[in-house]
């Protein structure tokens, strides 16, 4: 892509005030057609969201948009909304063993709702903030309990079963790092307490060795920086077998979203770790090195979104997709949603900005100024197409936010309009709400507001 390097926070104050106008529009459509007692919204077909039965995985990202929108607009309709939907529908998210998926649903609901207390944006109630609190450390000990070990650590596994390993998997840690601050952990048979701190680690260590790939003869595919979807192992003996997807063109080739979870994942997960004391996590392998890891992958994965990727900063579905061939030098132009041969996928995009922009923040704090710059200006010149048509939905018909999203494009799942021979034209709630996440995120660095992470709810 190419890096505009002369892009300021404030030159996009214009697009995010728009942004948010239709954001709040978008939200109240959606709020006055879904049933609370169906499955959740996941996706759009012809402009309207629809429910797609796989995992019950994006009905945290629908209130938690509500939330977003009142931290961004004071809007208390919203606030109203995510507050009021948290407490009559997610309490089964919290308790569901069966998913890897609480990083997801619980921190962008019961998580955004305690930030909003912290920082005062909702009147403080000792009992509201102790019910969100009940929620986040539960949370995070069912997610840590679907735990499969290996020779040299373990990882969460995935709804697949023991075996498997998602890349997604790294942006859930974050539920076990509130939980863990708040003082919890996870209690098994003779009352074994497991620290969930050393889990997150342990899981995050295990996401950077299998599925990030730096270049160092793994196999005939080790591209720099490239990620698999799904890495599976021998539950028998713990031993890694090979990479595998779901959801991406094969296994040797990157799906970009799991490449967006990847990016955004271990940015993140670095700017926690600064905040854990030396002493403690000592006894996890130290500082140091757990850090390197981290950022390790952290850079990889921006250095290979930035040199794959078209120059506007909008991916397609698969750097492997056998239709790219066909669209000549792709690389050297903006992404062409409406083409013939291969969707875009602007949730990537979405996902994948917030990375670029916390590792760019990540690194000038540490005094890599160009190396950060990069990064900073990569993310904001992703937001600058990403903020605007055709990715930005301006149609008071279309409940999406952020056009041209792809869920799962091998299944079929994708809605294909008439006259196209591609997916285009749709939303997803995960790239909804990864916009939102991401327009709060620079919002409160063009106000100078305190700077915005995950792990604000619990400071």
């Amino acid at each position: 892509m190419e890096i505009n390097p002369n892009i300021s926070p404030a030159d996009l104050r214009t697009k995010l005030n728009t942004f948010w106008d239709l954001s709040g529009q978008k939200i109240i459509a959606i709020e006055k057609s879904a049933d609370p007692g169906k499955a959740s919204p996941v996706f759009t077909i012809q402009g309207e969201y629809t429910s797609r039965g796989w995992t019950e995985w994006t009905q945290g990202f629908q209130y938690g948009s509500a939330l977003l929108q009142y931290d961004a607009t004071g809007d208390t309709t919203f606030l109203n909304i995510g507050r009021k939907k948290t407490v009559e529908v997610m309490a089964p998210h919290v308790s569901h063993t069966g998913v890897h998926d609480h990083g997801f649903n619980n921190v962008s609901t019961y998580g955004n709702l305690l930030g909003l207390l912290k920082e005062e944006k909702i009147e403080y109630n000792k009992w509201e903030k102790s019910f969100y609190e009940l929620a986040l450390k539960i949370s995070g000990a069912i997610q840590a309990s679907r735990w499969t070990k290996i020779k040299d650590g373990g990882f969460i596994y995935s709804f697949n079963g023991p075996h498997s390993l998602f890349v997604d998997t790294i942006r859930s840690c974050r539920v076990l790092a509130i939980s863990h601050v708040l003082g919890h952990f996870l209690q098994e048979e003779n009352d074994k307490r497991i620290n969930l701190l050393e889990r997150m680690i342990n899981h995050a260590k295990a996401t950077a060795e299998y599925s990030v790939y730096y270049g160092e003869e793994r196999d005939m595919y080790d591209v720099p920086g490239r990620t698999a979807h799904e890495s599976i192992f021998n539950v028998k003996d713990g031993n890694y077998r090979c990479p595998n997807t779901q959801q991406g063109y094969s296994p040797f080739s990157t799906w970009t979203r799991g490449l967006a979870w990847a990016m955004c994942g271990f940015a993140e997960e670095l700017e926690f770790i600064e905040t854990v004391s030396d002493e403690e996590i000592e006894a996890f392998g130290g500082r140091r090195k757990i850090e390197s890891i981290f950022l390790k992958a952290a850079r990889a994965t921006c250095d290979f979104y930035l040199e794959n990727t078209p120059t506007d900063g909008i991916p397609y579905w698969d750097t492997g997709a056998p239709g790219l061939e066909k669209l000549g030098d792709y690389l050297n132009q903006p992404a062409d949603p409406y083409n013939k041969f291969e969707p875009v996928d602007s949730s990537a995009a979405a996902i994948g900005t917030q990375g670029l922009l916390r590792l760019g923040h990540y690194l000038e704090k540490k005094g890599e100024m160009e190396s950060g710059e990069r990064y900073w200006q990569a993310g904001l010149t992703v937001l600058k197409a990403l903020f605007d048509e055709p990715y930005l939905s301006k149609y008071p018909n279309h409940q999406g936010l952020i056009l041209h999203s792809i869920y799962h494009y091998p299944n079929g799942w994708d809605f294909v309009p008439e006259g196209s021979k591609i997916p285009n034209g749709e939303s997803s709630m995960w790239g909804d709400y990864h916009a939102r996440e991401v327009a709060l995120y620079l919002q409160k660095i063009i106000n100078n507001e305190p700077y915005y992470t995950f792990f604000n709810c619990v400071k």
